[in-house]
């Protein structure tokens, strides 16, 4: 007999699910065991093929997309930041010397203020049904690790989007476990970052996070993105490791976009940017 798909249309052709457990019950032959019996969408090894990479696309955008949407989760405030900067009182474990480790062990304070941001955002989006204003990060350690935590500790979700690396670590604890994502793709793992943003935050980080801060506002500054709070913790950093000044004197960006983005120093006034942008 046919099945009734999740939006309660009828369907009178067996599912996907029905046919992979037929599959797996056939007798064992030498036909049945050769790989190009395998059911094409449950082949490890077929999608994992070189010509199979446009669908491994499609999946990645589609999954998270898909899962979002049934949580209702209408907009997100995105965290960059890096993975290395410890929570106060912690060690910088990342550290090579004892200059790094001076310089970690001062910027924890950009972990407080990540976790403190992330509670002020969760606060409001509990006002929404958790519906916007979602935290999302990079779900790793770190400032990543600040935003899961502070959006816990208000019984908020919040959202990570881990990705494999070599040395990757292990989500950390405090993502939702019902949205927390893992990618191959950088490309897309960065699309879903701002398909439902409705500010980027942006705390000191290394060549991960100045990769998808230059996206975005690259995005903002040609036009293939709506202009949103986009906030820069911690002026200092920001000055000592990019001259937007000089790129403006220069002529290779316009003036005008150093008004893309604004610095702050603490949770409260990221917030106030936010709020009155959306009047909130």
């Amino acid at each position: 007999m046919g099945a009734k798909r999740s939006d309660e249309v009828w369907d009178p052709l067996f599912d996907n699910r029905t046919d992979r457990q037929r599959a797996a019950e056939v007798p064992r032959t030498p036909q049945t065991e050769a790989p190009a019996y395998r059911l094409a969408f449950a082949d490890d090894d077929f999608l994992c093929r070189e010509e199979l990479r446009p669908v491994r696309l499609q999946l990645e955008l589609l999954k998270p997309e898909i899962l979002l949407s049934e949580r209702g989760i209408r907009s997100t405030v995105v965290m960059f930041g890096g993975a290395r900067i410890p929570a106060p009182g912690t060690d910088a474990w990342a550290a090579k010397n004892e200059t790094q480790r001076r310089n970690l062990t001062s910027a924890s304070k950009y972990y407080e203020e990540a976790r403190k941001f992330a509670r002020i955002c969760s606060r409001h989006s509990a006002e929404t049904g958790n519906r916007e204003f979602v935290i999302v990060t990079g779900g790793g350690p770190g400032v990543m690790e600040a935003g899961n935590l502070g959006a816990s500790q208000e019984s908020a979700p919040s959202i990570g989007l881990n990705i494999i690396l070599p040395h990757e670590q292990a989500p950390n604890e405090h993502v939702t476990p019902e949205l927390c994502f893992n990618f191959h793709y950088f490309a897309v793992r960065k699309m879903h970052f701002l398909m439902r943003a409705k500010a980027i935050s942006v705390f000191p980080g290394g060549f991960g996070t100045l990769d998808e801060m230059f996206e975005a506002l690259t995005l903002i500054q040609t036009g293939r993105m709506e202009p949103l709070p986009f906030i820069l913790f911690g002026a200092d950093f920001w000055h000592k490791v990019i001259d937007f000044q000089e790129l403006a004197d220069f002529g290779t960006i316009s003036p005008a976009d150093l008004e893309l983005f604004n610095f702050v120093e603490t949770a409260g006034e990221a917030w106030d940017i936010i709020a009155g942008h959306y009047g909130i």
